[in-house]
């Protein structure tokens, strides 16, 4: 039987209830591999840290996100840099970090330290934490995200330690695009889903790290899939800006023009949801509620159409030409584009 025909049963909430079980009692199987490995479970544990936040208070993305933020966030390097999503920490005020463990379980003492944000990288949508003082604990290697195969095995690891773990199942790998002109060319969908995934680590059958997690959702097999699931950004796409996050604080070269305008598709249309306060969308005239039908002579009808056309014109500061629809008016309005960290660092500094 297809788990799409599974998750539409009458009895699914059984069956997801029984996913959970079995998910859990497996993750506790391979994380109870005995005393020759014991020592690199408690690695691999301790890797994966705490992250609290606290946005400045005049932040944009309070009214969606919220000030205080959580979630989770994995070591990477012996320097204390340390990898997790980008909309847990942006905009913030003040971050810290809590290890895992205690002496008991022959993992470093639970500690809580402060931290800085070093890059936060739209593109990618990760972000990247230095902690102020050292940490204590043996970072997580980098794996491979492209050879993950569909159906294979992974661990789910949240900040908490052992009892945060859960075996999942990697469902696809396909393109994802969000509204807030963001998209990947191939997340990672695993499922069963852990209500923990803001930052959590996701951990191929070596012990690295393949993943970040970024959302929950509906149709994590295939779209319009009614099977429940979590999307992970793949470190592959970090590893060759890394170096550059880490010594400048953003990638080097081109970045994708912005232009501050979010959107969702709806019924085969794209209808505008919001557009940054004097932001480009703004000053070029776009309000909440137009639709978008174009980029030039290019109809779009979905957010990857919409993206890979505005995209394909040039880089942060190219002029985007839009066809629109306001109320009942056909208009075509030119958006200049810019860098989003431009416009952010200049609303920080006002």
């Amino acid at each position: 039987m297809r788990l799409t025909t599974i998750a539409t049963m009458p009895g699914r909430w059984f069956l997801c209830r029984m996913f959970r079980i079995i998910a859990f009692l497996s993750a506790c199987l391979l994380l109870a591999v005995g005393p020759a490995a014991a020592q690199d479970t408690d690695a691999i544990l301790s890797a994966v840290v705490g992250v609290k936040m606290r946005a400045l208070p005049d932040a944009s993305s309070n009214a969606t996100l919220g000030r205080e933020r959580t979630g989770s966030g994995v070591v990477i390097d012996d320097l204390g840099h340390i990898l997790t999503i980008g909309y847990i920490v942006t905009d913030a005020d003040s971050i810290e970090i809590t290890t895992n463990g205690s002496a008991q379980d022959g993992m470093p003492d639970r500690r809580t330290v402060p931290a800085t944000l070093v890059a936060y990288d739209h593109a990618t949508g990760f972000g990247l934490l230095h902690a102020v003082l050292p940490l204590g604990v043996k970072p997580m290697p980098l794996g491979d995200s492209a050879a993950l195969g569909e159906r294979e095995p992974v661990m789910v690891l949240p900040a908490g330690g052992r009892d945060s773990a859960m075996l999942a199942y990697v469902v696809s790998k396909r393109s994802f695009a969000g509204g807030w002109e963001y998209m990947l060319d191939s997340a990672i969908y695993t499922s069963p889903p852990t209500l923990q995934w803001a930052g959590a680590a996701l951990i191929d059958h070596g012990g690295k790290l393949v993943g970040i997690g970024s959302l929950l959702v509906r149709d994590s097999m295939e779209a319009g899939s009614a099977l429940p699931g979590n999307m992970f950004v793949p470190t592959d796409v970090v590893k060759p800006i890394l170096a550059d996050l880490i010594a400048k604080g953003h990638r080097s070269g081109p970045v994708q023009p912005w232009l501050g305008m979010s959107t969702e598709e709806s019924q085969g249309r794209l209808f505008v949801t919001r557009v940054s306060a004097g932001g480009p969308a703004e000053r070029a005239g776009i309000h909440g509620g137009d639709i978008v039908i174009g980029v030039g002579s290019t109809p779009v009808r979905s957010l990857e159409q919409l993206y890979r056309s505005v995209w394909a014109l040039g880089a942060a500061g190219v002029e985007v030409p839009l066809r629109l629809l306001q109320g009942v008016d056909l208009r075509e309005v030119r958006v200049r584009s810019v860098d989003r960290q431009d416009y952010m660092s200049a609303k920080s500094a006002m």
